[in-house]
């Protein structure tokens, strides 16, 4: 599950369970958990062998089940293209050029390109922009009245005052501002040409100045400009070079919360070119069918694919280079499609088809949803409703979480009426369509869900997710619940339809910028939603609210934001920082590309309610 929190819990380690009463079975679903987590699938990471192997034990299933596979998907491979293992290239360099000669620098060991950085060469003068952070929310802004177009912009990791409780900051909690490809799009959205980042070492007396590992940050798969992180020492010699004193500039801005931006001597001038490139693979979501007597359908789904062995998304950073099984995230919901298919292939012929899929690329973006749904085996119209299972193998007190059933028309009504001779207790709080898991993906082309969850642990992104902690006997009990809902939902007379619920996103870009539409924040309200699975460049538009500034504007689903206010935008996090950049009431031009062809439009913005 694609998430960056962590709730401490403690789960027990249960034995394989015999069958349960109203035939799903807890010894295969645990042995299914078992297989998919064990060492040979080295953690499934998107594109490896481990996936691969993943999904071919996923189709075997499928088959002996006796699915089908669907028209135009062979073998029940359902193939796209992801980019992955961005590496450092052969074509890294750095060099300061000043009145006294010219400086190189050595990569690995003075600097380093950053996994997101985009591959390029940018020559120009530097500037030092602090903290790179604009929180107009918060009164600060490291740019105002700094100068960055062409530049090549210095800041510092972290943020200000980050162990002062009673900052505006917050103190030892990280804010959104902090985010490393966050600094980057705010220093691209002022003009900046290529990032350097650097230690804020006076923050953290004592601590060594090592560069990042290459693989050790979480972004989008590229920034738009060059980044790299170049060693403290280097930079303090930069420093004194322009008259500053490096960790003394630092303490002025934690002491007073105030910026101390400025422009290095024009005579100093930085060439970094950056190296990285990537490779592409194709990878498969695992899709089976049920063919029914009616020619609609329900997807019955779960993400396969984990962390493979850490690295960048994991929530042990001293175990990268170890196998992450994911055992509960979420072989634990693999495990329920394959036995839910099981169970419904034995009652014979259901009055509407069922898609089982098993999807990759879900932690890298919902990449396989997003696919999935942009390009169905079927007509999306036939398409009635999506269930999603996320890490539903650590039930604890028999608390399950249900989301999105605000979604459909029938749901809640559904969901009360499982619930009723079952002793799991359902938290249906969260009634939206969106979240950081697959569901989203169909919530985005109107399609009701429900996503079921049993929660965060300690184990979580971590090595330590093993299948000995699944708890199956509960494990099984949720998905006869979730068979008896499904029964319901493809015997029905009716369909259920799709209720528009306002978006919580987790995703921190969505979220700080209003793109999502809903719920309160700070800042200007533009009214997207954005498509998860990045294009190449710009923001793709998954959906538009209703009588937003967006929809006024003639903006549509499937357009992709390419230009904002005169600035480019590459990715969410730049569009992020071009909406912060206005207030309620600006009117602001955008490009998009639709089908193709470039449409620009003026967009006036309101104030986030």
């Amino acid at each position: 599950m694609k998430r960056l929190v962590v709730l401490l819990a403690v789960a027990g380690a249960l034995c394989p369970a015999p069958r349960t009463a109203r035939g799903i079975d807890a010894q295969l679903y645990l042995s299914h958990v078992r297989h998919l987590s064990s060492p040979e699938m080295a953690g499934r990471g998107t594109g490896s062998k481990g996936l691969r192997k993943a999904g071919q034990y996923i189709a075997r299933e499928f088959r002996q089940i006796g699915l089908l596979s669907p028209p135009g998907i062979q073998d029940y491979c359902q193939e796209f293209p992801v980019s992955i293992n961005a590496r450092l290239g052969s074509h890294n360099q750095m060099k300061m050029m000043g009145s006294s000669g010219e400086t190189n620098f050595k990569v690995r060991q003075d600097w380093i390109p950053l996994n997101f950085s985009s591959s390029g060469v940018a020559e120009a003068p530097l500037v030092f922009a602090g903290y790179g952070i604009t929180a107009r929310e918060y009164g600060y802004d490291d740019y105002a009245g700094l100068n960055a177009q062409g530049k090549i912009a210095v800041i510092l990791r972290h943020e200000p005052q980050e162990l002062d409780e009673t900052s505006v900051f917050a103190g030892k909690v990280y804010t959104e501002h902090s985010q490393l490809a966050s600094k980057v799009s705010n220093a691209h959205m002022h003009g900046a040409v290529a990032v350097l980042l650097v230690n804020d070492t006076a923050a953290h007396p004592g601590a060594s100045d090592e560069l990042d590992r290459f693989t050790s940050v979480v972004a989008p798969a590229t920034s738009g400009i060059p980044v790299a992180q170049v060693k403290a020492e280097i930079v303090a010699r930069w420093f004194r070079q322009a008259g500053k004193d490096f960790e003394g500039l630092q303490k002025e801005i934690d002491k007073a919360l105030e910026p101390q931006s400025f422009a290095f001597p024009a005579a100093l001038r930085l060439r970094l070119q950056t190296d990285v490139p990537r490779d592409q693979r194709r990878v498969c979501n695992i899709v089976g069918l049920l063919e029914g007597r009616r020619p609609e359908y329900l997807v019955i789904g779960a993400h396969y694919d984990h962390l493979g062995l850490g690295e960048q998304f994991s929530l042990a950073p001293n175990a990268a280079g170890t196998p992450h099984p994911g055992a509960d995230d979420n072989a634990s919901g693999t495990a329920g499609v394959i036995e839910l298919a099981r169970w419904f292939a034995a009652q014979g012929k259901p009055e509407r088809g069922i898609f089982f899929v098993a999807f990759a690329g879900e932690e890298l973006g919902l990449l396989g949803s997003s696919y999935f749904v942009n390009h169905p085996p079927v007509p999306v119209e036939r398409i009635i409703a999506m269930i999603n299972m996320d890490m539903i193998g650590r039930i604890r007190e028999g608390k399950v979480y249900v989301g999105g059933t605000g979604t459909g028309s029938t749901f809640k009504s559904l969901i009360e009426e499982a619930g009723k001779a079952r002793t799991l207790k359902l938290d249906v709080s969260e009634s939206g369509g969106y979240g950081s898991s697959d569901h989203t993906a169909f919530t985005t082309k109107q399609i009701p869900v429900l996503f079921f969850f049993s929660g965060l642990h300690g184990d979580y992104h971590k090595p330590s997710d093993t299948w000995e902690k699944i708890d199956a006997t509960s494990a099984a009990q949720l998905l006869e619940l979730i068979g008896a809902v499904a029964q319901q939902l493809v015997s029905a007379a009716e369909r259920p339809q799709f209720v528009r619920v306002a978006p919580k996103f987790s995703h921190p870009a969505a979220s700080a910028s209003g793109t999502g539409g809903g719920g309160s924040g700070y800042g200007p309200y533009f009214g997207s939603i954005p498509d998860f699975a990045e294009p190449p460049t710009g923001v793709r538009f998954a959906d538009i609210r209703e009588g937003s500034p967006a929809a006024r504007a003639g903006l549509r689903p499937g357009d992709i934001l390419v230009e904002f206010n005169g600035k480019k935008i590459h990715n969410l996090y730049d569009f992020t920082y071009a909406l912060r950049g206005q207030k309620p009431g600006d009117t602001v031009e955008v490009e998009v590309i639709r089908d193709g062809q470039p449409i620009r439009a003026k967009v006036t913005l309101t104030e986030r309610k």
